[in-house]
């Protein structure tokens, strides 16, 4: 039995277990099963891959997608470029670190946008610097799009602007803005980053790659401002996919 998982914590309200677990069932594919490794250790990876001989593949969530690089012995070309890492692919005792979130994002944020090639003629905000923002970084890169990181404390020698910076910004220029940040995320889903949202107009899309909820207090205010939204659930369901690309002959 072929033997997949999840690393992260916490990972109380995965959304992996229940996707891979019901398309096995729902493609017939009887030799492999799904589960949660909770670690609250990076370091614990060793002890998870000892355990369990079985493994052929690994999704990376938070606070993992990062630390996890000197763990592996090699990565993919995208994932190096990202300096990111997803998922994992095992084989023959060797890691090899992929990053899918940077397919999932793009296709997501391409599906969502009809008028893409003006749109992306814009900048775009990101909110957070951790390992799922430097996935949303390398696509917009790719797509030729500017774009501003934001956080709680403001460095002007990196260029990142803090959340109390953003009330002075010309927000014409922006088209997009991204939470890359488990604000909102279930149960606590009464948090939301803190965006001057009297700014915000039918100009922009806001594209929160938190799921659970669907909509989150980030989208609920965003919407009444009249902006476009988009959760991350379309994005998680792409890089799964991509993932199981990735795995499905180990």
């Amino acid at each position: 039995m072929r033997l997949f998982g999840l690393i992260g914590y916490p990972l109380g309200h995965s959304f992996s277990q229940k996707y891979f677990s019901e398309k096995f069932l729902r493609e017939g594919i009887t030799d492999a099963q799904y589960e949660l490794f909770p670690i609250p250790e990076i370091s614990a990876l060793e002890q998870v891959l000892k355990r369990h001989p079985a493994l052929c593949g690994l999704n990376v969530t938070i606070p993992y997608k990062e630390t996890v690089i000197p763990y592996l012995h090699e990565l993919d070309e995208t994932a190096q470029a990202v300096g990111a890492v997803n998922c994992i692919r095992i084989r023959n005792g060797r890691l090899t670190g992929f990053n899918t979130d940077v397919y999932g994002f793009e296709q997501s944020l391409r599906g969502a946008v009809s008028d893409f090639y003006t749109f992306k003629s814009g900048r775009a905000l990101i909110l957070g610097t951790g390992g799922a923002s430097k996935a949303v970084a390398y696509v917009l890169r790719k797509i030729g799009m500017p774009y501003q990181f934001v956080s709680r404390t403001a460095d002007p020698d990196v260029g990142l602007l803090s959340y109390e910076d953003l009330g002075q910004q010309y927000w014409s220029l922006y088209h997009l803005i991204v939470n890359t940040t488990p604000l909102g995320t279930y149960p606590n889903t009464e948090t939301c980053p803190a965006l001057p949202f009297e700014k915000l107009s039918a100009q922009q899309l806001v594209f929160d790659l938190v799921y659970n909820p669907p909509q989150t207090l980030l989208l609920q205010r965003a919407l009444v401002q009249g902006a476009r939204v988009q959760n991350g659930l379309e994005m998680l369901q792409l890089q799964a996919e991509k993932a199981w690309e990735i795995w499905k002959d180990c």
